[in-house]
């Protein structure tokens, strides 16, 4: 038995053409010397759901949970369009795209791994699912504050979004960043 603790969540991955587009995006907006942490290329992925410290003796219990729901999940089609911030463009904090299309069957997903992540001891999420691509992150306190007017309003073709497999990953943060690894995939129908 092992008491280590691994730092969990559940994702999907993104097309290719997303770090061409983060590298437009990067170049749009004037930091002002604001300090902003860019998610590097190989990281950018649309999370389903953050699990958090997770002893690594439920990763099995996690992840055959997850195959029971996912195993009789249709494979689902979106467009990657438009960008936006949490929380607001005077003091954002999160630089993000948008994920476009019928949203009810992802979010019907991610309540159903909820519902069922939440007896093992990962609670449930408060806040309604709202499915976007994390690019950036901004904290605060510092001296300036980023100006994302270009960012907010680049406009670019959007980009077709395959969900038809969904990872279960491991996260390991060093200085330079977060590392991930995949500990098991899940493929829809």
């Amino acid at each position: 038995m092992s008491d280590r603790l691994l730092r969990t969540f559940l994702s999907i991955p993104v097309p290719p053409e997303i770090h061409a587009l983060r590298d437009k995006l990067q170049d749009s907006v004037n930091s002002q010397g604001a300090n902003i942490s860019w998610i590097r290329k190989g990281n950018i992925h649309l999370t389903m759901k953050f699990i958090g410290d997770t002893p690594e003796d439920d990763v099995d219990k996690i992840s055959h949970t997850i195959k029971d729901i996912i195993i009789s999940t249709p494979a689902m089609k979106f467009e990657i369009t438009g960008t936006g911030c949490f929380p607001k463009k005077t003091r954002p904090r999160i630089l993000w795209l948008g994920i476009n299309g019928d949203l009810t069957p992802l979010q019907h997903l991610v309540r159903n791994i909820n519902d069922a992540l939440d007896p093992l001891g990962y609670p449930k999420e408060e806040k309604d699912y709202v499915p976007h691509l994390t690019l950036a992150r901004i904290k605060y306190p510092q001296k300036n504050t980023p100006d994302i007017s270009s960012f907010l309003n680049t406009e670019y073709e959007p980009i077709k979004l395959q969900i038809n497999k969904i990872h279960f990953m491991r996260s390991e943060l060093f200085f330079k960043g977060s590392v991930y690894t995949i500990l098991d995939t899940h493929y829809l129908t």
